[in-house]
């Protein structure tokens, strides 16, 4: 049987080659691959954060980013503000929201059935997006910002560069996340609750209060995704449910609790919608490719656990 290591360097190996091959043929599948899988991986980790401690899917993820967008792109009409300089604000105030909706809602389902979980926040993600529907209609809203066209020339290529943004912040969401849950005391307590709550309480912490902020704190990320998310995109009120799906498939793909690893199935998902946007014939399918990579998934990996 292969060693993981073994595996891992294989597997890192056939990355580097086909990223080479796929640069040679089509550069632009990789950087928007790669601008892609920025976006996707910097709000899936919020989510990953909640289901790896908070142990609940919260399938009202992509419509807490989306009133998010909406409360950053009203803001800035109003004051004549830039978004980025909104990101810091709407992280706060999503971080009081988020832990105001723990208070009320999650906290109540957490030692329910998982399907009693699933019913909760699907009926919130409903209720977030019927709600801006009712107050803002379907109309879209977009902010015309100029840095958001911004090009670089490199010999006959030419390609967008504001989204790497986006990449900057995955990384930094990926591995801040790391030092906070490793380094610090706050981080190791909610990471002890992540692993065993009931331990966790033995020795004295309050499970219930590090979930909360946990929560917060992942709400808080995903409100600064709304603002960001809000210089590239146009939002209306169903904008935030395709990425409610591709985040859940992300963790899928990673594992439950493998921040780090949503980096590479973030990669795998953007640089795989990016080679079917390249072909006229297969570019519909672009849009349900994730579908397709978590069946994969969970079928090889239930092929593994009958072999073991």
């Amino acid at each position: 049987m292969m060693a993981p290591k073994q595996r891992t360097a294989i597997l890192a190996g056939l990355a580097v080659i086909g990223t080479i091959a796929l640069l040679a043929w089509k550069p632009t599948v990789v950087i928007y691959g790669l601008q892609a899988a920025g976006l996707y991986a910097s709000i899936a980790i919020p989510m990953g954060l909640i289901l790896g401690i908070v142990h609940i899917v919260n399938l009202a993820h992509g419509e807490i980013m989306m009133v998010a967008s909406y409360a950053t792109y009203f803001a800035c009409k109003a004051l004549g503000m830039d978004p980025l300089l909104a990101i810091i604000p709407a992280a706060l105030v999503m971080a009081v929201f988020g832990w105001v909706l723990f208070q009320l809602t999650i906290k109540r389902a957490l030692k329910a059935p998982e399907l009693n979980q699933l019913i909760l926040t699907f009926g919130i993600a409903i209720a977030l997006s019927q709600s801006i529907n009712l107050i803002f209609t379907s109309q879209t809203y977009k902010l015309q910002l100029d840095y958001v066209s911004s090009s670089i020339d490199i010999g006959d290529l030419s390609f967008g560069t504001w989204s790497f943004v986006f990449v900057a912040v995955a990384i930094l969401f990926a591995y801040g996340l790391k030092y906070f849950l490793t380094k610090t005391t706050t981080g190791k307590a909610a990471l002890a609750v992540g692993q065993n709550p009931r331990g966790a309480a033995i020795v004295g912490i309050d499970v219930n209060r590090m979930d909360a902020l946990v929560f917060g704190l992942a709400i808080a990320m995903v409100g600064g995704m709304g603002a960001l998310f809000l210089t590239k995109s146009a939002i209306f009120p169903s904008v935030g449910g395709p990425f409610t799906m591709k985040s859940f498939c992300l963790i899928a793909m990673a594992g439950v609790g493998n921040i780090p690893g949503i980096l590479g199935a973030s990669l795998l998902l953007g640089i795989s919608e990016n080679i079917l946007r390249a072909f006229r014939d297969t570019r519909a399918w672009a849009d349900i490719v994730f579908f397709v990579l978590i069946i994969v998934v969970i079928m090889s990996r239930s092929l593994k656990g009958r072999k073991s």
